[in-house]
């Protein structure tokens, strides 16, 4: 099984043999080659594309609400 993570999890895919996925870090401070950028860029908009996905399902859950009459008390 694979686990979308956001970038503050970068040390889990490591641990956990590669099971959490998290954007590529930035190898290079400055002067990167182009090659890099691009490559690097389309990395993080990969990962950013399927992880949205799991952002919109967390924010799905949080927003859930039960339907009016439907809570113990009311049946009671």
């Amino acid at each position: 099984m694979e686990i979308l993570a956001d970038a503050d999890r970068q040390g889990l895919g490591a641990q956990t043999g590669g099971r959490v996925v998290t954007p590529p870090h930035y190898k290079f401070k400055m002067n990167a080659p182009d090659w890099y950028e691009e490559m690097h860029e389309r990395q993080r908009k990969a990962h950013s594309s399927r992880h949205i996905r799991v952002e919109h399902g967390i924010a799905h859950l949080k927003d859930w609400r039960a339907p009016p009459g439907t809570t113990a008390a009311a049946s009671t």
